[in-house]
């Protein structure tokens, strides 16, 4: 197939590359830094740097929409919540309007979209059907899934991801809440019931594909893990895999205090199940917390490593 990757040089988007290119496929990929961009994915792609000049997606098969300012490590100012919605919100829209200028339009359209679309629903059990609760994350997520929503056709089918956080040990959010562990700082933040939704990136990268292969998959699919678990379960397995202690609390108010409205990230929490991955028969390498850590953090066989080639 030919495919067409916006957000190929982030975490998940340079293993899916890399995966997909041991497949045969031919990618392209939309950065505005085509050099930059080669140093991650070698001569495993071919890049342009603008959607505008674009007439159509013809003569691609496929389109996989990755792209989005990165949600975590900056505060969100109404600037930076700015840049969260447009940087998703006007690439989404472009790529829909190509599909619809498109004699022969790709016959897939794989769009982004978060967990956070739930909004904070403590410790409920989520599916793709269950009712969001009405914040920011789900104002973002909403639109997002919209625009993409908007380019299907009887020519094309559009599968939304909304995905979980993605566990790797290179990248990502696990290097970050290792540290403290391997310092013998490990904490709880919070109460420690907040559900996390996690996956690991061989099973982001599986998954992904699976639903680009996968004739009869469209609609909205949670990415993420079938087990997800408190922070307070995932702090003590991350403690038990590194062999460092988890000693210490941090309260809700003091993460409030130093990330402002983003710390609804740590806090607060979505207990999502992949409903409709597990309908459509997909089979989770990495379907407990326990073996992802292991793997990723003792350097399991099966690891990231091995995506990535």
């Amino acid at each position: 197939m030919r495919i067409f990757i916006t957000g190929g040089t982030g975490l998940v988007g340079t293993a899916l590359i890399k995966n997909l290119y041991r497949q045969g496929h031919e990618i392209m990929v939309l950065s505005r830094n085509p050099v930059k961009a080669e140093k991650k994915t070698g001569n495993m792609a071919k890049f342009c740097t603008s959607l505008q000049a674009m007439k159509s997606l013809d003569g691609y098969d496929a389109v996989i929409n990755l792209a989005g300012e990165p949600i975590i490590g900056k505060r969100w100012t109404k600037k930076q919540k700015e840049r969260l919605c447009n940087s998703r919100w006007e690439i989404t829209r472009r790529l829909t309007d190509l599909i619809k200028a498109s004699e022969v339009p790709p016959k897939v359209f794989i769009s982004g979209s978060a967990v956070g679309y739930y909004g904070d629903q403590g410790d409920n059990i989520l599916t793709e059907s269950s009712t969001p609760h009405d914040e920011f994350t789900h104002r973002l997520c909403r639109k997002w899934e919209d625009l993409a929503l908007a380019a299907q056709s009887e020519d094309t089918r559009v599968c939304i991801s909304r995905t979980g956080i993605v566990l790797d040990r290179y990248g990502g959010m696990l290097p970050l809440l290792a540290l403290p562990f391997r310092w013998g700082l490990g904490s709880v933040l919070g109460k420690g019931c907040q559900y996390i939704s996690w996956i690991h990136l061989q099973d982001m990268v599986n998954a992904l594909t699976y639903l680009l292969e996968m004739p009869e998959a469209q609609g909205v699919f949670n990415l993420s893990a079938p087990n997800p678990v408190t922070n307070k379960r995932f702090s003590n397995i991350l403690s038990t895999t590194l062999y460092r202690p988890r000693l210490l609390r941090v309260p809700a108010f003091l993460v409030k205090a130093v990330m402002g409205e983003a710390a609804t990230m740590v806090v607060d929490g979505q207990r999502v199940m992949p409903q409709h991955l597990l309908d459509l028969h997909y089979r989770f390498a990495y379907e407990r917390l326990d073996d992802a850590l292991e793997n990723l953090l003792k350097g399991g066989t099966k690891g990231t490593k091995e995506i990535a080639g």
